[in-house]
């Protein structure tokens, strides 16, 4: 997905975020958010949203020195996940469809993103996504990809989230490789974050090597890219994964919250929708 001009001031407000989180330097902030206006200017619109995320992150590594800036939070994030997690298990099991309530619970784990301007409350909207209508749903694809596949990768998004990835990953009955981010950035998962939320008891963890807030398949090692290429069925999450291979050939099945206009529009859907896209789905 290409960056819109409506991106832009999305970037400027997560560099302010982001920098008044890492700093209460005022003239440090304003530094920060002076190069980003530079680097703004000459960012091309072909370019995907994530890729402007990378920039942010990597100047404000360079002011304040700061490594995994939302690592505090990451955690909370995750134990407050593992916390409802037995309440999770017992909905999914007990319900009519469990794989179809394990995509929900997935979903509903999107929300747990500190790249947005959106407040949310883990345990809240866990309950309303439950409760939620989707508005594109190819469950009967998911299904039948389900059944024939043998190499299935999924793509994590946020730590917290990657506790609700473990809900659906149990209930595929299939081995399952997942891929994380190749280093801290905003909240998403990372390798020790995809192990604290117990995910290596259910499925191989492995790095994509994208230092994106996405999976951006140039950015990827060639470890992930091999494996990308042979899967046979692959779950995204997250409206970053999205961004990055929402032109893909692939068989990918798009898992998310609209969150963004700009990505409802792209999706055919509106914000704050649930989705269930097959990248391959015949129109």
């Amino acid at each position: 997905m290409k960056t819109f001009l409506d991106c832009i001031p999305c970037f400027v407000k997560q560099a302010l975020r982001a920098g008044r989180t890492a700093s209460r330097n005022e003239a440090e902030i304003k530094a920060l958010l002076d190069r980003i206006g530079r680097r703004i200017e000459s960012i091309s619109l072909e370019h995907s949203p994530p890729e402007m995320g990378l920039i942010i992150y990597d100047e404000i590594r360079k002011i304040t020195g700061v490594e995994d800036l939302y690592e505090k939070e990451k955690k909370e994030h995750i134990a407050e996940a593992l916390r409802l997690y037995p309440k999770m298990v017992r909905a999914r099991d007990s319900s009519a469809d469990p794989l179809l309530t394990a995509i929900r619970m997935a979903i509903a784990g999107n929300v747990i993103d500190l790249g947005m301007e959106k407040n949310f409350h883990i345990e809240d909207d866990l309950q309303s996504v439950l409760e939620q209508e989707f508005a594109l749903c190819d469950i009967a694809d998911f299904k039948r990809v389900l059944a024939a596949a043998e190499h299935i990768l999924y793509l994590g998004d946020n730590a917290g989230e990657s506790v609700f990835d473990r809900i659906l990953i149990e209930v595929l009955g299939k081995p399952v490789v997942y891929a994380v981010r190749g280093r801290a950035i905003i909240n998403d998962v990372t390798r020790e974050d995809a192990l604290a939320s117990g995910l290596g008891g259910v499925a191989e963890i492995i790095s994509s090597g994208s230092p994106a807030p996405a999976t951006i398949l140039k950015y990827c090692n060639e470890d992930f890219l091999e494996r990308f290429n042979k899967a046979d069925m692959i779950i995204s999450k997250g409206q970053g994964n999205y961004e990055g291979l929402s032109e893909t050939d692939r068989p990918v099945f798009f898992l998310l919250k609209a969150k963004c206009p700009v990505i409802a529009r792209d999706i055919g859907v509106e914000e704050d929708d649930i989705v269930l896209k097959y990248a391959l789905k015949k129109q």
